[in-house]
């Protein structure tokens, strides 16, 4: 026994002064492998390290005390409960009751106060503004844009110009009673009429109207046909944009000189646009959203780009 340990004593010793590669390969030849070899390299069959099996035990312990204090295994129509009896829906009704509380007196002041008195109150304008951007990512964004920049046929709440007004009471209307939705009695409608469609005008002078329209904002334009494009302009068109072309807020008619399209400014687009009118739908949100969060939709937008 003696010899043994001796000669064992001896090989650590030689194993010390060895350099690294060297150790490597004693080592090597102390250990069985897997029989896998690659380019010289073999993968060795040692035991793992003893700390390593104990984490693997005390894990499979810690597992097994978490299934037995918490909700853990599902059951045929049930689930074990755990002995700490805790449940995450208990946990996130929980935050959502304490949530609801702490909001409970900015709501309940929000529903009691004038929108134009919300927005001089900076603490209960800053509650309704986030509120009212949370409202606006779940129910508006689809349409308008996450950034609000709107697209074609779909309004950009960020600039100062508006169908129906900008105003904070303007702007809560609109999204209450929406845009032609035939559920609501109060929706807002503007009727443009399709002048080719309706046979109301002939191409040659829907052209004409559309160099006209074009005018107003010094796009390039053939003078010739704006100037005939004037005179039927001033008898269909004038009566709802005005003969300047400024638009009618309360008839929802649009602006044309203010370089601001919901559909396009191009001369074929202006052609499609009067030949057949336009006809944009908005639900009427106060079917699905209460009063609150309508405020709170109407003081964010507002805050976007709210005008006159």
């Amino acid at each position: 026994m003696s010899d043994k340990n001796d000669k064992f004593k001896t090989q650590e010793t030689i194993l010390d002064h060895l350099p690294e590669h060297e150790k490597s390969r004693v080592e090597a030849n102390e250990h069985s492998t897997t029989g896998h070899e690659w380019d010289g390299i073999k993968e060795f069959d040692k035991p793992i390290p003893r700390w390593w099996m104990w984490t693997y035990i005390l894990s499979i312990v810690f597992a097994i005390g978490y299934m037995i204090a918490y909700p853990a295994i599902p059951l045929v129509n049930d689930y074990t409960k755990g002995l700490l009896n805790w449940s995450s829906r208990d946990a996130v009704e929980q935050q959502i009751s304490e949530a609801k509380l702490a909001q409970s007196v900015y709501i309940d002041a929000l529903n009691i106060t004038a929108l134009d008195d919300v927005a001089g109150n900076e603490e209960l304008m800053i509650f309704a503004v986030e509120g009212g951007k949370s409202a606006y990512a779940v129910n508006c964004v689809q349409c308008h844009g996450s950034g609000a920049i709107g697209s074609k046929g779909y309004p950009n709440l960020n600039d100062d110009e508006w169908l129906w007004g900008g105003t904070l009471e303007e702007i809560y209307t609109t999204i209450s009673h929406g845009i032609r939705f035939d559920e609501d009695e109060d929706s807002r409608y503007s009727e443009m009429p399709a002048f080719l469609t309706d046979e109301m005008l002939a191409k040659d002078e829907i052209a004409q109207v559309a160099h006209f329209v074009r005018s107003f904002t010094g796009l390039e334009h053939n003078a010739a046909d704006a100037a005939l494009g004037a005179v039927i302009f001033e008898d269909n068109c004038a009566g709802c944009h005005g003969d300047t072309g400024a638009g009618d807020k309360d008839q929802g008619a649009p602006n044309l000189a203010d370089a601001v399209w919901l559909y396009g400014a191009d001369q074929q687009t202006l052609v499609n646009t009067i030949s057949t009118g336009r006809k944009g739908v908005m639900p009427a949100w106060a079917h699905r959203l209460d009063d609150t969060v309508l405020k709170q939709l109407t003081l964010f937008v507002h805050s976007r780009g709210g005008g006159l």
